[in-house]
């Protein structure tokens, strides 16, 4: 920043400063009632604050007069406040009945193409609002391409949610009949999901529409329709003949409420540091058990009573399922032990053999014996089958010890638990606990503590894939946005292990593996895409007749996750690639979300499209952070800082939500929000309501053709620019910089910084200034210049609205429907820059008039420090080379009125001539402004200031601080206070000091200043 931007900052900050002081001292007039509407939201202009006691009344209970699908009438004129509610009525459902949200498959359709799949929220969920921003950054990208002219298509789809809508329902169920989805059956229980996803699937996308989503729902998918199903079970059996999937028994996350494992990524792990008492579901609701603790007990050797080993385990109801104990080869304390066998002490006849093994065992933690239970422990599991051990499962599959657990058969597990230590107190067995930190892994889902289970579950051996999608991103086929995720992206995929896609319930889709029984007998498994598939299959493979073939479909479901990571293909018809859509729009353009599904479902996708399809099903991903409140804090219901977007549309409007968010966008960082940022935004609203009202109002007594000739068609070329006065030409080219900005931010997906320039210009240039000086010209009789001015005002506006369409899309189409305009709507109406245009700009008029700019801010901070009433007009004289004197001259009506000086004494005058001198000579007493290198202005004191009740008050004021000095100084200097009060009280207190002897010099200067 050079010298003259910096000072020109500064006058921009004190002037800023000023009108904040105002601001400030006017809301405290106001008292408490202001800060109750900011709280409840805000109803009418930005000059007129009301509280509203509960602000989404009246959203809620208008009544839209518009016919669904038609289009608004704009004859109305419009209300003097802005009125979200009813702006917002009516402009979606016509935008999608009149087809502008389609995308075109026809192979003649030769636009670029740009398309993109929403992330398929939950069927039965409601918008929350991270959906809210991931929705928002969608809309806009969509919205912004159409208008570049690209055929978009933006895909909507819903997620079964397989365990999440299974839980909702079979609570509904026992709430509602006492009964459990067992009681009724699997087909009863299916019919009653699809009841409920029936009843609730309109929720979200109804709140999808609220929020101005230009989706195209003429497309809209389920992961459960008949398509997708199709395109699960053909991804499945492929998958199993090219050896990606099989079915194998191995330790599984299991979910004891829900009855079905689950993925690593369905696991929340919370950290234990001590010794701590934890409520468990499907125990007794007035129980806690006990976790941060290890145990530890002995085991008696074979044919000895004496000789023991001990071990310890933060679990002791599962040493019902130990079958060893480990200890290191090299580890001399039991050397005369191996191969030796300890007795089990509930378990009658089980013999746990001493093992030794260097992987597992560290000789120097604790007693450096392991207790070895491999159908319990993934450690243990890994040890049970380097040894070839027998795996003995002790739970049920909701929760309860099995059968082979002797006296503690039936118990829950965790009750069990404490059982278990009691009786090894009985025995003699007991060596004592001690506290433990721990992570303990619970159910993202029902909170229960999961059991690591032995299972025969499907697998998906993802190591090829996953090295194929961590290549793409290495060799550049995939771009990751911000790249700083890249790495997490390579340390997930090069250290994947295989994928369990199988779930134990009943809602989802249903695995196509069917066991084969010949003559009664089990032969095997066939994986079929239907019953009649799987039946020809084991014809053929099993050489046998259907009559003599009895098929049993496996009972499991799949992952959720398995279905959502075929989008975008499947819902482009695959696996039929002979699918219009499909040759049309495979690969989509890009994948936008939340980084906090990266590898959940985006590496997923990646891996499956590339292994199915061959390429990369999208070719860059960009990611958003969470939102979080102003502070940085995670939102929660137990903070009470959620910001609920419903409520907040119906409070202050979908486009104050959507621009508060966006504008927080930085790619992959966190998104603050807070209700006084949508207030803001919903005041700029408001702010940009009436500025187009003001221009609308001014067009009412035109005839129709001229107020039609006003229609934006094209930019304002060179040539017109080069005819227009030089706050015309400033206007126009610092707005066509703003397109320049804003098409090249939006271009690297700099959403944040790219809505911030619209507001910036829209509110500090257009109207602080230009509205300002265009009033002039409009009143001023001069119908050439109010003629131009109507021109450049609807120019820039429209422009404006283009920009900011994508971000606010509702009240933009309103405005620009009742702007004089050619085209069918906005949003399908050209961007403001075409691809490769260059538009006019003016460097020397920008410069020009900021140099205008940076005086009227210096007059204004002169009046407001030298507190001039703001009905009082002062005089100037200003000092400036040869072209600014001369511009400043020609618009002199604009400075003084801007400035609020009297235009009989304001005197223009070029610097470093002789008039100049005379200029100052005549001036007299004034306070000198430098303004910036080679313009400055002289404003008389006696114009600014009454001498006599400016004298009263600065004598006033000196008394007052001479008297404090006294006070402060006698404290100081008193030996009491000196010596025995804190040092950071007599510091304070000498700052107190020194800033009011400040304050005296200055008030005394300004004495000695007056005229």
């Amino acid at each position: 920043m050079t010298p003259e931007e910096k000072k020109a900052a500064k006058e921009k900050a004190k002037e800023k400063a000023a009108a904040k002081a105002a601001a400030a001292a006017a809301a405290e007039e106001k008292g408490a009632a202001k800060k109750k509407a900011t709280a409840n939201g805000v109803k009418g202009s930005a000059d007129e604050n009301v509280v509203e006691e509960d602000p989404g009344r009246e959203a809620r209970e208008y009544v839209n007069p518009t016919p669904k699908g038609e289009l608004k009438s704009m004859d109305a004129p419009m209300q003097r406040a802005y009125q979200p509610h009813e702006v917002e009525a009516s402009w979606n459902d016509w935008w999608e009945a009149s087809g502008y949200y389609k995308g075109n498959s026809s192979p003649d359709d030769k636009r670029p193409k740009f398309s993109i799949c929403l992330p398929p929220p939950n069927v039965t969920g409601s918008l929350h609002i991270g959906h809210a921003l991931t929705v928002a950054v969608q809309d806009l990208l969509s919205r912004w391409h159409r208008m570049r002219g690209f055929n978009v298509l933006w895909i909507p789809g819903t997620d079964h949610a397989g365990i999440a809508t299974q839980v909702v329902v079979e609570k509904k169920l026992a709430k509602e009949h006492k009964l459990s989805r067992h009681d009724i059956g699997r087909e009863e229980f299916l019919k009653k999901v699809f009841e409920y996803k029936d009843q609730f699937h309109a929720r979200i996308t109804t709140q999808l529409r609220r929020l101005g989503c230009s989706l195209d729902w003429s497309r809209e998918v389920f992961t459960m329709d008949e398509m997708r199903a199709a395109s699960v079970n053909a991804a499945f059996v492929r998958f199993y003949e090219d050896k990606l999937i099989y079915r194998d028994v191995r330790l599984t996350n299991w979910c004891c409420a829900l009855r079905s494992g689950i993925s690593d990524i369905e696991v929340d792990y919370i950290d234990i540091e001590t010794r701590t008492r934890i409520a468990v579901p499907g125990h007794p609701k007035d129980k806690t058990y006990v976790f941060g603790v290890i145990w530890s007990f002995a085991y008696k050797l074979e044919g000895s009573s004496d000789e023991e080993i001990v071990v310890a385990t933060t679990r002791p109801e599962t040493m019902l399922g130990d079958v060893a104990v480990a200890v290191h080869p090299d580890d001399p304390r039991y050397k005369h032990l191996h191969g030796r066998h300890f007795v089990h002490p509930f378990v009658e006849g089980r013999k746990l053999k001493l093992i030794t093994d260097a992987t597992l065992v560290d000789m120097n933690f604790g007693t450096g014996a392991v207790k070895i239970t491999p159908a319990h422990d993934p450690n243990d599991f890994a040890a049970g089958r380097r040894h070839g051990l027998p795996e003995i499962t002790v739970f049920t599959e909701e929760g309860k010890m099995a059968d082979n657990c002797g006296q503690f058969s039936g118990m829950m597990r965790f009750e069990a638990r404490v059982e278990v230590v009691t009786a090894l107190k009985k025995l003699g067995l007991y060596r004592g606990e001690a506290e433990n930190r721990m992570r303990l892994g619970r159910c993202s889902r029902t909170n229960d503590v999961i059991e690591p289970m032995l299972k025969p579950q499907w697998w998906v051996d993802c190591s090829r894939m996953a090295k194929r999608a961590a290549d793409a991103v290495r060799h550049g086929e995939l771009k990751i946005i911000p790249e700083e995720h890249n790495k997490t992206w390579f340390r997930w995929l090069d250290n994947i292990r295989d994928w369990c896609v199988s779930r134990q319930l009943w809602w989802g889709h249903r695995i196509p593996a069917y066991y084969v029984k010949v003559r009664g007998e089990s032969v095997g498994e066939v994986v079929a895409a239907s019953r009649e598939a799987a039946m020809d299959k084991a014809v053929s493979h099993f050489s046998a007749s259907e009559a003599e073939i009895e098929l049993t479909q496996d009972e499991d479901v799949l992952d959720t996750w398995f279905s959502s990571g075929l989008f975008p293909f499947s819902p482009l018809g695959w696996p039929d690639e002979s699918n219009p859509d499909y040759m049309a729009w495979h690969p989509t353009t890009l994948l936008e979300t939340g980084l906090d599904i990266l590898f959940f479902w985006v590496a997923r996708m990646m891996m499956l499209g590339l292994e199915l399809t061959g390429e990369a099903p999208f070719h860059t991903i960009y990611l958003h952070g969470l939102v979080r409140d102003a502070q940085g804090q995670k939102m929660s219901k137990t903070k009470g800082n959620v910001v609920d977007p419903i409520e907040t549309i119906e409070a202050m409007g979908t486009d104050a939500l959507r621009l508060s968010l966006v504008t927080g966008v930085t790619p992959g960082q966190d998104v603050p929000l807070s209700l006084e940022k949508v207030q803001a935004n919903r005041n700029f609203a408001n702010k940009l309501w009436n500025t187009a009202r003001f221009i609308l109002i001014g067009l009412d007594d035109m005839p129709a053709d001229a107020k039609k000739a006003l229609a934006v068609t094209s930019a304002i070329d060179k040539d017109e620019l080069s005819t227009m006065p030089l706050p015309e030409r400033w206007v126009v080219s610092r707005c066509h910089a703003l397109v320049d900005e804003v098409t090249s931010q939006l271009k690297s997906y700099d959403f944040g910084p790219a809505g911030q320039a619209i507001y910036a210009f829209l509110w500090d240039e257009y109207a602080d200034w230009y509205i300002e000086i265009s009033k002039r010209r409009i009143a001023s009789g001069d119908v050439e210049a109010a003629q131009r001015s109507r021109r450049v005002l609807v120019y820039v506006l429209d422009t404006c609205l283009r920009l900011l369409h994508p971000y606010m899309p509702y009240i933009t189409e309103e405005l620009w429907q009742k702007l004089p305009h050619e085209g069918e709507a906005l949003m399908i109406s050209n961007w403001p820059q075409a691809e490769g245009d260059v538009l006019a700009s003016d460097s020397q008029a920008e410069k020009q008039f900021e140099s205008i700019q940076a005086l009227v801010r210096s007059v204004r901070n002169a009046r407001a420090e030298y507190r001039v009433e703001g009905f009082k007009k002062v005089a100037a004289t200003v000092f400036a080379d040869a072209a600014l004197a001369d511009a400043i001259s020609a618009e002199a009506d604009a400075v003084s009125t801007l400035g609020r000086i009297d235009p009989a004494e304001f005197k223009v005058v070029e610097a470093g001539q002789e008039a100049s001198e005379t200029a100052k000579a005549e001036a007299g007493n004034a306070v000198r402004l430098v303004v910036e290198d080679g313009l400055e202005a002289l404003l008389p004191m006696a114009a600014l200031v009454d001498a006599e009740k400016e004298r009263a008050r600065l004598t006033k004021q000196e008394k007052t601080l001479v008297a404090a000095i006294e006070k402060l100084e006698t404290r100081l200097n008193s030996p009491g206070f000196a010596d025995k009060a804190p040092a950071a009280v007599v510091a304070k207190a000498e700052g107190e000091l020194r800033e009011q002897q400040e304050q005296l010099l200055a008030v005394r200067d300004s004495l000695k200043a007056l005229p």
